[in-house]
């Protein structure tokens, strides 16, 4: 336990408590009532199961309580689990932020949402939640994100990160790539506040252990405050037998624990001493209390003892990360409290008017206000404390389309997008000094060394470079508060979590960042779905998959992306470009950082090769007019590389490493009397949201189509990628032509080049095949 140390300045503890515990019983009230109105109360003619975690709530109001209506500051930012949404709205409805009538559109369409939702929810929501972990997380990351827009352009402030997170969250290995990150020890305004009620959703969960958990946190450098038992423990600790009972709880399983929350005073009786050497002094000590006193003292746990957390509050050390393991009771106050089976559990007719009668509350008039007195008066007083001023948000500085000059020479996309980074620094200083480059350990590889040198690498702190001097080093480490560029380990999951949080510093702050996280691509699956959770939750961000697909064939196939393009088309608010030219990777990623910090922005993932191309194949124009109508179609989705004479026979549509396939293919078929047009597309996604367009079913433009497959060249199609092939089959029904795609569908393996692609089917041999089945030529 940590020592009592808290004093308000508004008025003495105990009145404190008690104005807590007021609020805390109407929180709890709220959170059922608006599950229950949710589920039995709205109608629901379909029939289908809304959903709710009454239970999941009623182990967090008083954590909850403590925090909103006492410790924090408007500055401060907190992550809500997800089962615990419906507190949070409560504890805004209690603060004047959510009307009465939006507790009744939990769940309903454009009501609130399952989980808490910084983009769609009604009322303040500092984090979305919903994927174990994630949530957790999340504030790790935007310590980092507000310490370096504060460091850079002021006006981030100051102020804690919270996580409020369930203790089954902690079985996500996320949780801990991110708690031992080196980058992270430093954060003392992270604090992760565990409810600890021992159970998941089907069970209790039979050896979870406080003091290992304590143990990995303390060794990642982070302070652990155990709140374990309340003060109605403690002090029975003090009586005669109280050590007996300390030590039979400190040694008792969490099932027969929670089993005892489930029984009769007549039962506890009975099972609480247990068959050992304490049963004895237990029997003695237990039967000095009364049914009341025993009931309440074996589930007064600290996490829902008010004035053990607001000291656990006070002793948080604001020079390391800290976390809170709070012991709770999943349902506590409810019927359901303890039941291992209670995880979304609704509370009956009677049991809900029970409760309402123990809260203070009417069932019939479920969101009348707190009457008057000290608690409306606290509720009040902390909403003028804890409103936010309205962000002023500053416009993201214009991003350049092109820097007028074309790439030539043999190269990959890859280094071209290195080169983008220092033409940016330099014909656009800037947006270059909004720019932000996160990476897992992988600079040096992806071609970001000569940005790093230029830029510097970001610490909170100044370090010594102690290779400075050493004339072989080419990558200099200089870490300092102005560095632009953020090193973290290897895990990727804390890359795409950083990645969100930097991406959203415009709508928090005002702040816009144009932040680029690269990684290898064939790892972006392991960071999918955090990656989409920052999109979802409003970050905006490129990430830059390099080197990518078979191509990368010397590292085998467990280092070769099959389903990264399928998975860029299918991303919400994201646009995924494969470049095939150089002069195509620099334009859309100037493209992709020109959609970055702003309201109607969106993410963009770059597909990179490390194919080395004979830049020549590009043909780019050397009229500007004509250069400038390439660029707005390799930008759009696709463009028309080479047009064969009169009408085409077939056209091979091909992407990224694969174009120089495909104009080999074209020059196979046209000595076979085979006419080919060839199609560069850049971007399967924006091609497929025009083909919907069409139909109307999306509203995004449609012209790229019109002018990369004009309708009076429609031709059977042959689509190449270095990829799962479905991603481009679509195409055919631009035109309602047959299409045949090529790609890979299967786990590549190591080998030349060649030798690769003809494994796959995806070289000149197979394209050329593929089109003259198409076309029924001999």
């Amino acid at each position: 336990m940590v020592p009592d140390t808290t004093t308000s300045p508004r008025t003495g503890r105990q009145e404190l408590l008690t104005a807590l515990g007021e609020i805390e019983q109407r929180v709890l009230w709220l959170s059922a009532a608006t599950i229950d109105h949710a589920n039995r109360v709205r109608p629901n003619p379909t029939g289908l199961k809304v959903g709710g975690h009454q239970a999941s709530c009623a182990s967090m109001v008083s954590i909850m309580t403590t925090l909103w209506f006492h410790e924090l500051t408007a500055d401060d930012r907190v992550s809500v689990k997800p089962h615990a949404s419906p507190a949070l709205h409560a504890v805004n409805h209690l603060l004047g932020e959510l009307p009465a009538e939006a507790l009744t559109t939990l769940r309903s369409f454009g009501g609130l949402q399952s989980y808490p939702s910084r983009t769609k929810d009604p009322d303040p929501v500092d984090y979305s939640t919903g994927s174990v972990g994630i949530g957790a997380t999340a504030p790790i990351w935007g310590a980092l994100a507000r310490r370096y827009v504060e460091g850079r352009f002021p006006g981030a402030g100051t102020g804690r990160q919270y996580a409020l997170l369930g203790d089954a969250e902690l079985d996500e290995g996320a949780c801990w790539e991110a708690v031992q990150d080196p980058m992270v020890a430093g954060l003392g305004e992270v604090v992760w506040i565990v409810d600890l009620n021992r159970q998941s959703l089907d069970r209790v969960v039979p050896a979870l252990s406080a003091e290992r958990l304590a143990g990995m946190f303390e060794a990642a450098g982070w302070q652990v405050l155990t709140l374990k038992y309340g003060e109605q423990l403690t002090e029975l600790f003090s009586r005669p037998g109280g050590e007996a009972l300390r030590t039979r709880l400190d040694t008792m399983g969490n099932p027969e624990y929670q089993r005892l929350l489930r029984c009769t005073p007549a039962e506890l009786r009975d099972r609480l001493p247990g068959t050992g050497s304490t049963r004895e002094p237990l029997e003695r000590l237990v039967a000095t209390l009364d049914d009341d006193a025993l009931h309440s003292a074996v589930r007064n746990l600290g996490g829902h003892d008010l004035g053990a957390l607001l000291d656990a509050y006070a002793a948080i050390d604001d020079t390391r990360p800290t976390v809170i393991l709070a012991y709770t009771v999943k349902g506590r106050g409810l019927h359901s409290e303890g039941h291992p089976q209670n995880h979304s559990s609704l509370l009956t007719r009677d049991q809900l008017a029970d409760l309402a009668t123990r809260t203070g509350a009417d069932p019939d008039d479920p969101w009348r206000p707190l009457p008057d007195g000290a608690a409306a008066r606290l509720c009040a007083e902390r909403a003028g404390e804890l409103r936010r001023p309205p962000v002023e948000r500053i416009a993201p500085p214009p991003v350049p389309t092109d820097f007028g000059r074309t790439p030539g020479g043999t190269g990959t996309t890859q280094q071209a997008f290195g080169r983008a980074l220092l033409d940016l620094s330099r014909s656009a200083p800037e947006a270059a000094a909004r720019v932000v480059t996160v990476s897992p350990d992988v600079s040096s590889s992806t071609n970001l060394g000569g940005w790093l040198n230029k830029v510097g690498v970001w610490s909170p702190t100044e370090r010594v470079d102690w290779f400075a001097d050493d004339a072989e080093t080419i990558l200099h480490w200089r870490e300092n508060p102005t560095g632009q560029h953020v090193e973290l380990g290897i895990a990727e999951t804390n890359l795409v979590g950083l990645l969100g949080e930097l991406g959203a510093t415009w709508s928090r702050w005002g702040q816009p960042l144009l932040p680029i996280g690269i990684m290898y691509d064939p790892f972006v699956n392991r960071a999918l779905e955090p990656w989409q959770f920052g999109i979802y939750a409003g970050g905006q961000s490129l990430l830059v998959g390099t080197p990518s697909g078979v191509t990368l064939a010397p590292e085998g196939g467990a280092h070769q992306s099959i389903t990264t393009p399928s998975l860029g088309l299918e991303q919400p608010g994201c646009t995924t470009w494969e470049p095939a030219f150089a002069q195509d990777a620099e334009w859309c990623v100037l493209a992709a950082l020109s959609l970055l910090g702003r309201p109607d922005g969106g993410s963009a993932y770059l597909r990179l090769s490390t194919r080395p191309v004979d830049q020549s194949l590009a043909a780019v124009p050397a009229d500007p007019a004509a250069r400038e109508r390439r660029r707005r179609q390799a930008v759009a989705g696709a463009y028309g590389l080479r047009r064969a004479e009169g009408t085409p026979d077939v056209t091979l549509a091909a992407m990224g490493a694969m174009v120089p396939e495909a104009l080999a293919a074209a020059d196979r078929l046209a000595s076979l009397g085979v006419a080919a047009d060839v199609v560069c597309v850049t971007s399967p996604g924006l091609l497929f949201r025009a083909t919907q367009a069409r139909r109307g079913l999306d509203d995004a433009p449609q012209w790229v189509l019109d002018q990369a497959f004009p309708a009076d060249r429609a031709a059977p199609l042959v689509t190449l990628l270095d990829g799962h092939p479905h991603t481009l089959a679509f195409l055919g029904t631009v035109h309602n032509t047959p299409v045949t795609p090529l790609g890979v569908t299967h786990f590549g393996q190591s080998g030349a080049l060649d030798e690769v692609y003809r494994h796959h089917g995806i070289d000149t041999e197979s394209v050329v095949r593929a089109a003259l089945d198409l076309t029924h030529r001999p």
